[in-house]
């Protein structure tokens, strides 16, 4: 529940980038923003999937919560300083200003 909760985030959160890249500049930044999101999201996958396997032993799983939730959940922190820093920022900035 936590999985499919995590991938509707990335679902919305590549649609915003995606839109707003567009709008902003052209449609093939658009797609350049999906295809970085999605590069960035299957390598930290990868990289949180062996983390949370040494971390998380497999007699704790139960229905909630799995070795995969762990490694989303662990992939949300970077992605959000990532997500942040290049989607967000300028909306930052002029909120400063």
């Amino acid at each position: 529940m936590i999985e499919l909760f995590i991938f509707h985030l990335h679902i919305i959160g590549s649609l915003y980038a995606f839109t707003k890249n567009w709008q902003n500049r052209s449609f093939k930044e658009g797609f350049l923003a999906l295809m970085v999101i999605g590069v960035f999201f299957s390598i930290g996958w990868a990289l949180t999937g062996a983390i949370a396997g040494v971390i998380w032993p497999s007699k704790l799983n139960s229905q909630y919560f799995t070795r995969d939730t762990l490694s989303l959940v662990l992939l949300l922190i970077p992605e959000y300083f990532f997500f942040k820093y290049f989607f967000l920022r300028d909306k930052i900035e002029v909120s400063e200003s």
